[in-house]
């Protein structure tokens, strides 16, 4: 006579072994349609999951993260049996569940073409309308083998070989397609309504390009219809916002073969940087960091001396040089420890606190470059902190203000924080990261920012601290870091003398807000879709003559807002006044002043917006005042 114990504490007895199913249907007809999988006793198990003793459950549902996952791992396996349907010559191999969906593999000699996407999806309907029962079988591991063998489906009969012998595997079969999983799956077809074959790669037998190239399927797949168009508009967006395409389109920056990984900024670009380089290196000023610039290229010694060869050195451009191997620098910290290092530090001086924007180089595989969001040569924020362990949490509390702050500035206003504790390979004293864990808890709690812990996955040598951004479509993007660190001082060497005269190591704080500059660029690009808040874009102001007549006038106007510190530009081009409206609108300019014989007589400016709003006419210093005031919001899109 198994008890249920449900999350709201309530309890359900029965008089023999149930299903997690059974229990969903006693409670009600309403959440048993809607029950995908259950959890007992904190494991994930099928709705058909029988449950024989007293145990604690949770229905799982698509309104779960658990059950959004469940919906996507079973969509990918209605997709294999549909293309098995749809192209039976084809053998199917791995489909794992990614971020906003899924894939599978397939071996297929001809290749899918992205029409049959279409042809695939269509099939996929009609299973889903079938509402097949999805139903979970168990063999040995040898029974796998040959039953997979007997429908030619190598592939899968190649993976169960991989798995050690004396193994139950789970099989989970649907009609007459049948899989390798491990599950839950949902109960049938019908939970499966809401998905899109988004596009066909290809990608390597087992990852390893030694072996045969296979076909891959992307999908999405969602709880619900809103849900699913939601994404699919928010990915119709991204695409128009990609940041390669705009700083094609702007002239920006651009890459090539001969430097991969490393940008090329054009004017307009540059511009951008170092607006950003420069109002980061204010805030910085005002804070009390001082600023250091230390070498690129650094002996390895120095990188083995801080740990960072051990971890590192497959992703470190190493050079030589009179018998020495030097490394271009990937980071700057054992550089700024070396500043320290020079001369007697008293406990007086402390904190110290060291900003660089340092060029680094890291050797990152070039599948994973992309634009410059992934990058091989990159400039960062970076800035330590040294200071006593009585200071770790002032200094925590004053870096987390200026954090939030900074992100305001730049338009970013929803931030979300995860601690991140000692991971498996780490250096150091136990006891140093017993306190480093404490100081960071008791800052953001001190601050009252909630946060999510992500255990293991901190960085070798101290806790941190990860900040991630939302953009104006929904995406996520992991920015700052604040990382607290009290082996590094110790490997090299650094000392400070404490107020009773005995020399101390003092404790490292790594931080950055913005992180790379040139990834940061490329999310604020797609943040605004180019439309660069006014104190950032290249161009704030074109002035637009209608004919020959206003040239002198344009020039005055042009010099005058230059001289008031303002970027403009003077387009005295012999062109329809629409042509260029639209040419500049297109080029994201905040601000069109079209002059004709009507502004010159009266000695206005007619001003319209990049949004296609017409402010009127006004006199050339109050649309300066209108300027400087726009400027001065910084972050507000307009």
């Amino acid at each position: 006579m198994p008890v249920i114990t449900l999350p709201d504490g309530s309890q359900r007895q029965f008089e023999q072994a149930v299903t997690v199913m059974d229990v969903a249907t006693d409670i009600g007809p309403g959440l048993a349609k809607a029950t995908l999988a259950g959890e007992v006793d904190g494991q994930l198990v099928d709705a058909s999951h029988e449950i024989t003793a007293d145990a604690s459950l949770r229905i799982i549902t698509a309104k779960d993260e658990e059950g959004l996952e469940v919906i996507r791992h079973s969509t990918a396996h209605l997709l294999a049996m549909a293309v098995e349907r749809v192209f039976p010559e084809s053998q199917y191999t791995i489909g794992p569940v990614i971020e906003n969906g899924f894939y599978y593999d397939f071996a297929y000699e001809p290749g899918f073409k992205p029409e049959d996407l279409d042809k695939i999806a269509a099939e996929m309907r009609r299973l889903i309308k079938d509402a097949i029962p999805v139903t979970r079988v168990e063999m040995s591991r040898g029974e796998a083998i040959q039953f997979f063998r007997q429908k030619d489906e190598e592939y899968k009969a190649q993976i169960i070989e991989s798995i050690p012998e004396g193994e139950v595997l789970s099989l989970y079969k649907q009609g007459e397609f049948t899989d390798l999983c491990r599950g839950p799956h949902v109960p049938n077809t019908s939970h499966l309504g809401y998905f899109k074959l988004t596009k066909l790669a290809g990608a390597y037998w087992r990852g390893d390009r030694n072996n045969e190239m296979l076909q891959r399927v992307y999908g999405t797949a969602w709880a619900s219809k809103k849900e699913l168009n939601t994404y699919l508009h928010n990915l119709e967006e991204a695409e128009k916002r990609d940041h390669r395409r705009i700083g094609r389109q702007l002239d920006l920056f651009h890459f090539q073969e001969e430097a991969p990984g490393m940008v090329f900024w054009h004017d307009h670009g540059w511009i951008i940087y170092t607006q950003v380089k420069n109002y980061i290196r204010g805030r910085l000023r005002k804070v009390g960091y001082q600023e250091v610039n230390t070498p690129e290229i650094v002996d390895i010694s120095l990188w083995e001396k801080s740990g960072h060869a051990e971890k590192f050195i497959e992703n470190m451009f190493l050079t030589g040089c009179e018998d020495r191997t030097f490394a271009i620098k990937p980071m700057n910290c054992p550089c700024h420890v070396q500043i320290f290092n020079q001369g007697i530090v008293s406990y007086r001086d402390l904190p110290l606190r060291m900003a660089e924007f340092g060029s680094c180089h890291r050797n990152e595989a070039s599948g994973a470059l992309h634009g410059l969001m992934r990058v091989r040569a990159f400039t960062q924020d970076d800035a330590h902190i040294f200071c006593t362990p009585e200071q770790v949490q002032a200094e925590a509390s004053a870096f987390l203000e200026l954090l939030y702050s900074v992100y305001r500035d730049f338009g970013f206003n929803e931030v979300m924080v995860e601690l991140s504790t000692r991971p498996e390979k780490r250096i150091g004293k136990e006891a140093y990261w017993d306190r480093a864990e404490a100081a960071l808890v008791g800052a953001l709690e001190g601050a009252g920012i909630e946060y999510s812990l992500n255990p293991g996955d901190g960085a070798f040598y101290g806790p941190k601290i990860d900040f991630s951004l939302k953009d104006t479509i929904g995406r996520v993007w992991q920015c700052g870091t604040f990382q607290l660190d009290f082996n590094m001082t110790e490997r090299l060497g650094a000392e400070y003398i404490s107020e009773d005269g005995s020399r101390q190591t003092p404790v490292m704080l790594h931080r950055a807000i913005l992180g790379s500059l040139e990834r940061f660029i490329g999310i604020l690009i797609e943040n605004y879709a180019g439309k660069m808040p006014v104190w950032l874009s290249p161009v704030q102001a074109v002035v637009l003559n209608i004919t020959d007549r206003q040239d002198e006038r344009c020039k005055e106007i042009t010099e005058s807002l230059e001289n008031k510190g303002f970027r403009v530009d003077l387009d005295l081009r012999n062109e329809k006044i629409g042509f260029k409206i639209r040419q500049h609108t297109l080029n994201r300019v905040p601000y069109l002043l079209v002059i004709g014989d009507r502004e010159v007589e009266e000695g206005t400016v007619a001003v319209r917006t990049r949004g296609g709003k017409d402010l009127g006419s006004m006199d050339l210093e109050s649309f300066a005042q209108h300027l400087q005031s726009d400027v001065d919001r910084l972050g507000r899109i307009k």
